[in-house]
């Protein structure tokens, strides 16, 4: 798969290394997936192009070593690959069945259609809300909000605030709840790579770097549009 960045989705036939390939591949603007290690870690991913046997991504962390590596889409979707090549920060992997290509590009369907990405993590925090702070934990987590386990009813739409010790104190609304369990919306969003960055950390028996040799505390929210 060659590193092609257009930016408009476009046919080709040749590959990586000038080899041909029978099956099209069709350029993407941005595809936002995640890798899913071992069925435990989740990494923020890319996708660049795809084609029925294969797909080209942007990586954002370099992944632990594993056994099993499967790309799970936003609207949960979910497609076993193996890894074929890697150069810096993109790589090139194949699709372990065969794929309904058409599918994979379509995000309207599917169990959660148009959703964003929502990353696992493991992560305890305080959450501030009517003039008491509880402990709570992170679920998962998105560019938009997240997913905690809080044992202190919060009132649908409440302005919180959450300190994590790894971020900055963090705004949301509570969008949704089935207590314990609430879906707040960030007031600032994040960004892409910030997102994947700061989850990477975060992920069950990761081999990444250490928080402290790139201090989460310094990771800025990009402003919602």
């Amino acid at each position: 798969m060659a590193h092609n960045d257009d930016q408009q989705p476009q046919a080709a036939n040749s590959g990586k290394d000038g080899e041909q390939r029978a099956a099209p591949r069709f350029t993407l603007l941005i595809r936002a997936a995640k890798l899913i290690v071992d069925d435990t870690s989740e990494f923020l991913c890319v996708i660049r192009d795809v084609s029925s046997t294969g797909i080209k991504i942007r990586l954002f962390n370099p992944l632990p070593p594993h056994a099993k590596l499967s790309l799970a889409m936003s609207n949960g979707d979910s497609y076993e690959v193996e890894t074929v090549w890697q150069e810096g920060d993109y790589a090139g992997f194949r699709f372990v069945d065969d794929i309904d290509i058409e599918r994979l590009l379509d995000e309207a369907h599917g169990t959660f259609p148009k959703r964003q990405v929502r990353l696992r993590i493991h992560l305890d925090a305080i959450l501030h809300s009517g003039g008491e702070a509880v402990r709570v934990a992170f679920q998962d987590i998105s560019q938009q909000g997240a997913c905690i386990d809080c044992d202190k009813w919060l009132l649908m739409n409440e302005l919180v605030r959450v300190e994590t010790g790894v971020l900055p104190a963090i705004y949301a609304k509570v969008r949704w709840r089935s207590h314990p369990r609430y879906g707040l919306l960030f007031e600032q969003t994040f960004k892409l790579d910030e997102l994947a960055h700061i989850a990477a950390p975060l992920q069950p028996g990761d081999s990444m770097s250490a928080p402290g040799e790139r201090p989460l505390g310094e990771a800025r929210f990009g402003r919602r549009d």
